[in-house]
């Protein structure tokens, strides 16, 4: 029997529409499937914007990846005519001197020698008027942090993926997959298909097509404003108002970004409901509101003007808030690219070619050791 593709992708939000597109630029022959139609805001990956930051407060170990994400959105942006992907804006990451934020983002500085600079709350307040921190913060500004586009981002990738001979199936879900001798075998509505290799990059969706796996997986609800400035409208365009993280004395994050003709973007970062894909609850409550709201009213108090958008997304969670990707334990054909914790999408085209290079037996420039499945994954068997 003749398999017809080198590689099939399920899923096409961020990482799976960078696999299909780096992979069809290498001349691999590519099936992609997605429920929805991309790009969509069913997922992860919509939306207008995401942060990239390069003093990664997470872990050190992530600094590589971003520099290498950075050298592909530029790349990428040539590969289009020079369309606008990404956007400077600098960064600052606020909170308590001793908090896991600052401490976090200062030890990724501090060993890949990136430029920043510690402020304190009232310098902090004097260069960017829009925001007021507590007398007790402080800040670490970045030079290279910024925005990114994601629909955008994503409708290129499918739009390169095509024109180098993929086919992208969207409103074609898998529901089901298996092991054979020719590689893998995908059923969705539409029929079988076989592939010699398989990348699930389903996000949310991952648990329940990794069905021979026991995947520690949370999916967490998140909930995003868009709001119109109240007054002094100037302080938050992109070239004055840096993309910000919020730490506070209780632990709980939230994140800004700037006013790109939408609104200026508020939300938490992670402490959303554990939800599923199937059952996320796309309605945002008046009290969920009022968070944003005592948010604004105390830290960035010009942007409490009204909602323009309120929009709600998924988190896909580990236990450690590390990434999943690694081929299958039980199936050599199969890659996991999954589960990123919220802080993924700005890694996109580096991920991708790490798995592109898994594919083709060569040895990724990134060391993925920590995002291996066998720390996670328990058989169901």
């Amino acid at each position: 029997m003749s398999v017809p593709f080198d590689v099939a992708v399920v899923g096409l939000g961020a990482m799976g529409s960078s696999v299909a597109r780096l992979l069809a630029r290498r001349g691999r022959t590519v099936i992609g499937f997605d429920a929805y139609a991309p790009p969509h805001d069913r997922g992860s990956s919509h939306g207008h914007s995401r942060m990239i930051r390069e003093a990664y407060y997470e872990h050190p170990q992530y600094v590589p990846l971003v520099r290498r994400a950075y050298e592909l959105w530029r790349e990428m942006e040539h590969e289009h005519g020079g369309r606008t992907f990404f956007v400077r804006t600098g960064g600052l990451m606020v909170g308590p001197e001793s908090g896991v934020l600052v401490q976090g983002t200062l030890r990724s500085a501090r060993q890949f020698g990136i430029p920043h600079e510690l402020l304190s709350a009232g310098k902090l307040h004097r260069r960017f008027p829009a925001f007021s921190p507590l007398p007790d913060m402080v800040a670490v500004l970045e030079t290279r942090a910024g925005v990114l586009f994601p629909d955008q981002i994503v409708a290129a990738n499918l739009e390169f993926a095509r024109a180098h001979g993929a086919e992208l199936r969207g409103g074609e879900g898998v529901v089901g997959w298996e092991s054979v001798a020719e590689g893998v075998a995908l059923r969705t509505a539409g029929g079988r298909y076989l592939a010699r290799q398989v990348v699930f990059a389903a996000g949310a969706w991952t648990g329940g097509l990794l069905h021979s796996l026991v995947l520690p997986l949370a999916v967490e609800r998140q909930v995003l404003h868009w709001m119109e400035p109240a007054g002094f409208a100037e302080l938050f365009t992109p070239d004055r108002m840096p993309v910000s993280i919020w730490e506070l004395a209780s632990g709980q994050l939230f994140h800004t970004k700037p006013d790109f003709g939408d609104g200026v973007k508020i939300g938490l970062h992670h402490g959303g409901a554990i939800t599923t894909a199937e059952t996320l609850e796309r309605r945002v409550t008046p009290a969920e509101d009022a968070v944003i709201f005592d948010l604004l009213r105390r830290f960035v108090p010009f942007a409490k003007g009204e909602i323009r958008q309120r929009a709600v997304c998924m988190y896909t969670n580990t236990p450690d808030g590390h990434f999943v990707i690694d081929r299958h334990p039980e199936v050599e054909a199969a890659i996991v690219v999954s589960a990123c914790s919220g802080h993924g999408f700005k890694f996109a085209p580096a991920i991708a070619e790490a798995v592109a290079d898994l594919i083709d037996e060569r040895q990724p420039r990134f060391d993925l050791s920590a995002f291996a499945i066998g720390r996670l994954a328990q058989s169901a068997n």
